[in-house]
């Protein structure tokens, strides 16, 4: 999915499918309701704010050593399609996964001290609406990410 075909934020009023939608999503998409699957379910499930999909790999092998990296990558593709899971990119470029987003949102991230924030879509409006009326350029909120420095670091170097 990229920027300009990104599909909207599920809401918080947007029901969390259950283990049976999501098994009949896994069939439509071709793969097989499997142990491997329904871990990965319940490890998201038992998850809040962000996870990366190493981090998700990691947990799911402390309760399942087989689990396999590829399946997880493929689950969160197929979870993502029906708004379980909202991928973004941090600073560094590494995806992460946002669990049960309620609404897109971007994300500070300080260089000095790693700290980071989320940008909240009132926060990020102005911004949103600067780029949209003078580029005609849709921002993705969910792939922002911005780099800088925060006031505490700032303040400790005099700067």
């Amino acid at each position: 999915m990229t920027a300009s075909e990104s599909a909207p934020a599920p809401t918080s009023t947007a029901p969390v499918p259950t283990s049976t939608a999501v098994r009949e999503h896994l069939r439509r998409a071709g793969m097989r309701w499997t142990p491997q699957r329904r871990l990965i379910l319940e490890v998201i499930e038992a998850t809040d704010g962000h996870v990366t999909g190493s981090e998700l790999v990691d947990r799911c092998r402390s309760l399942d050593p087989e689990t396999t990296p590829s399946t997880v990558y493929r689950t969160l593709r197929v979870l993502e399609e029906i708004g379980v899971v909202q991928h973004a990119h941090g600073r560094d470029g590494r995806e992460e996964f946002h669990i049960r987003p309620a609404e897109a949102h971007g994300h500070l991230h300080c260089s000095s001290c790693g700290q980071s924030w989320e940008i909240s879509p009132s926060d990020a409006a102005r911004t949103v609406r600067a780029f949209r009326d003078r580029l005609g350029f849709e921002i993705d909120l969910s792939h922002l990410s911005v780099g800088g420095r925060c006031a505490d670091c700032r303040a400790s170097t005099g700067g």
